[in-house]
């Protein structure tokens, strides 16, 4: 389906694979099971709350500097990058 979708939108499935790779990994980091476990792991009883606020934040740049990323890649002075 990448592979489909990236020849419809003229870009490399290469980078497209890549980037929904990396999207799901953004994603875990504000999965409710992550945050459970985590807060389960480090002594954090119901602290889910307070794991999602402070990861929150950090996925979000990381998002928006992926994003960049991407779109650079993707149309820009970084395409040399993607084979």
């Amino acid at each position: 389906m990448q592979v489909a979708a990236a020849g419809r939108i003229g870009v490399s499935p290469v980078l497209l694979a890549a980037t929904n790779s990396e999207a799901g990994v953004l994603g875990k980091l504000i999965s409710p099971q992550n945050l459970a476990m985590a807060a389960s792991v480090v002594g954090m009883a119901g602290g889910k709350g307070t794991l999602f606020r402070r990861t929150f934040p950090w996925s979000v740049a990381c998002l928006v500097g992926f994003t960049a990323l991407v779109y650079l890649m993707a149309s820009g002075p970084l395409s040399w990058m993607v084979p």
